[in-house]
């Protein structure tokens, strides 16, 4: 009740006025602390010297960041622009080769990279996972696959297998790991569709070709082994209307925000403050909550450009990549909270909608989401943060659907019919919208910065702040929230006229 409601233009006019004020106001409390602290003895490793014509030291935190526009960024230009080349090549010549092209490509660069043991490695688990597939037992394939992605994830089989790679590079770790879980990953997605699609023979070279695609080897999206399959087995695949100018637009957009990103860690040191405790309890409320804010911003920026590169590179392949992860601000529910839309894909397919159906009864849920969360846990690397992590948003993804439950309850849901309308209704929801945020911020907060730093924001939140920090973050919060409402009401009712319109 409430969801599909308008509010009053001026009410909303307000709530943009709000969140424009609080976040200039925050941003400007961040912005005088990085100035403040740019020569502070702490910060020495982290912020350093950046663009002359600038004048300003830059936060280099995020040494993944760096690395990918730095040291490592004439080779990726390289080798994706080789794939593109060759790409390009073959189908104009032998488009019934490309897929044999993609998967050459992708294999020598990985030679080139890290090796040709390393290379052996990975086919060694390829085939591993094959030949399990050929007895279509779902659940072996399953069970083989997580053993796989846990001997990647666990000594003393991970120390073992690093071994296999040549040399050694700054990047070599984030490497290492990225292309051998997404290697497991993709494997195990083949043989599960091939025991979802028994009428359907697989070959290895199949396989092969669906983990060596350069683009998505190292760090992913995943797409399911049967949608790439589907897609890049067409002869002549044709381009819609206006492919062209979108994958134009999505390069565009993904050299601004690498620009942009650049040019923030000018000015704001949102990844080096918070390793600085001592300094960070110096910040103003505002600032500290702007702060927690923007770590999730950055992250969900930082995977936006990575999968826009790399979606740019597909789609020129005539693939449909999973599109990037939903931006944090927009994001109000657990139920859409992921930084990552083909792990979350992947999860859904195989494990969450498997164990959960229709994900409408409280226990089945419940087991469900402990089995994702339980994956989750062994991809992202199990240790104390990660348990903390998966804990937090297990409970946050369960706890959703009780209240959702309670909400439906019959007195309840008269209650709210016989004595809100529905504006108030939607008022009243995105009060808890609100609360749900700050729950995802804190949550998430543990693993992509550090306990510590998510101890102080909640202390200063929620306790110190009591009640004047606390009922305007929340009312800040709550602007924010009916926004991102009204442009989903908004794109839904476009959609509707859209699907009107077209002919039967």
């Amino acid at each position: 009740m409430g969801i599909k409601t308008a509010l009053p233009a001026a009410e909303l006019g307000l709530y943009s006025l709000v969140l424009s004020g609080a976040l200039a106001y925050a941003g400007r409390g961040l912005l005088e602390a990085s100035q403040g602290g740019a020569h502070r003895r702490a910060f020495r490793e982290s912020v350093r010297p950046g663009w002359e014509y600038i004048g300003r030291k830059m936060d280099v935190a995020d040494f993944e960041w760096v690395m990918w526009f730095t040291s490592f960024r004439n080779a990726i230009i390289f080798a994706l622009s080789g794939h593109v080349l060759f790409a390009k090549l073959c189908t104009m010549v032998a488009p019934q080769l490309r897929s044999w092209m993609y998967a050459a490509y992708g294999a020598l660069a990985v030679v080139g990279t890290m090796g040709p043991w390393y290379l052996l490695l990975l086919l060694g688990h390829c085939v591993g996972l094959y030949v399990v597939s050929l007895l279509r037992q779902p659940w072996l394939c399953l069970g083989l696959g997580l053993a796989s992605l846990a001997s990647f994830k666990l000594d003393p089989l991970i120390s073992w297998q690093s071994g296999f790679v040549t040399g050694t590079f700054d990047l070599q770790e984030v490497l290492f790991h990225g292309g051998s879980g997404f290697t497991v990953l993709r494997c195990t997605s083949f043989a599960l569709e091939s025991c979802a699609h028994p009428d359907r023979r697989y070959s290895l070279a199949d396989l092969l070709k669906y983990n060596f695609y350069l683009p998505f080897f190292f760090f992913g999206p995943i797409m399911t082994f049967d949608r790439f399959h589907a897609q890049v087995s067409q002869v002549e695949p044709v381009r819609r209307e206006g492919e062209l100018w979108r994958i134009r637009a999505q390069a565009g957009l993904s050299v601004v925000a690498i620009v942009a990103v650049d040019i923030f860690f000018h000015f704001f040191y949102i990844l080096t403050i918070p390793s600085d405790l001592k300094f960070a309890s110096r910040l103003p409320d505002s600032a500290l909550a702007g702060l927690a804010y923007s770590n999730l911003v950055y992250d969900w920026v930082k995977a936006a450009v990575l999968f826009g590169v790399v979606n740019t590179v597909a789609r020129l392949d005539h693939l449909d990549p999973p599109r990037p992860p939903k931006c944090i601000t927009a994001l109000y529910v657990f139920a859409e909270t992921h930084f990552d839309r083909g792990i979350n894909d992947w999860l859904c397919r195989y494990v969450y909608d498997h164990v959960g159906g229709e994900h409408s009864a409280v226990i089945p849920e419940l087991g469900a989401t402990v089995a994702t969360f339980a994956i989750t846990t062994l991809w992202l690397g199990p240790c104390d943060t990660v348990y903390l992590w998966s804990c937090l948003n297990c409970f946050g993804l369960n706890f959703e659907l009780w209240v959702q439950k309670l909400a439906e309850w019959g007195p309840l849901a008269r209650i709210e019919q016989a004595s809100l309308s529905e504006q108030m209704s939607r008022r009243v929801r995105a009060i808890f919208g609100s609360m749900n945020f700050w729950a995802i911020i804190m949550y998430n907060l543990v693993s992509l910065n550090s306990f510590e730093f998510t101890e102080l924001v909640a202390q200063r939140l929620l306790l110190t702040g009591f009640p004047q920090t606390t009922l305007a973050v929340l009312f800040v919060t709550y602007c924010g929230v009916q926004l991102v409402k009204e442009r989903e009401r908004t794109l839904t009712l476009e959609e509707q006229k859209q699907d009107k319109e077209k002919p039967e």
